[in-house]
């Protein structure tokens, strides 16, 4: 199992480049909404404290609807201010209905497929849960702060990019 007790990711002095300049856009969605803004709420901490001014924030309807908007954005920005990356922000929850793997599959598709295709990172920050339970285990909980997570993924992949662009 996943644990962040065995990750360097929250570690914040390595990878991360001044990134104050720059723009940041979070998608999330509107189901399993009490969630759902806890992790936006990680998700801007996170961002808040690394000095980023600029957090554009977009809701959409569910999962599947958040790489069409990710896109969208990306098509629609000026020239001069595109974002710097984008978090997908949502969270799933199991039901008794094959519904659950088709919605995971189409977003974790699409996030994947926009990594391919843009110049900048999408960040994965969708719960896949099977319990409420397990979703409160990690927007706090024994298994950390998935929005935080999703945050500083964000300014250390931008460092990244700006490294390799170099």
């Amino acid at each position: 199992m996943a644990d962040i007790s065995n990750s360097k990711l929250l570690t914040t002095d390595t990878g991360i480049l001044h990134a104050e300049d720059a723009c940041i856009v979070l998608v999330k969605t509107e189901w399993n909404a009490a969630i759902v803004d806890e992790l936006e709420r990680g998700c801007i901490r996170a961002l808040q404290s690394a000095g980023i001014k600029q957090i554009i924030q977009l809701t959409v309807p569910g999962a599947v609807e958040i790489p069409f908007a990710i896109r969208r954005c990306w098509e629609l920005s000026a020239d001069t201010r595109k974002p710097a990356a984008f978090i997908a922000l949502g969270c799933v929850v199991r039901g008794d209905t094959p519904h659950f793997e088709y919605v995971c599959n189409a977003v974790t598709d699409g996030v994947v497929l926009l990594n391919h295709s843009l110049p900048v990172p999408t960040i994965f920050g969708v719960l896949t849960v099977n319990t409420d339970e397990q979703a409160q285990e990690r927007i706090g909980g024994k298994h950390g702060h998935k929005g935080e997570e999703a945050g500083v993924t964000a300014l250390k992949m931008i460092a990244l990019n700006q490294q390799l662009a170099r």
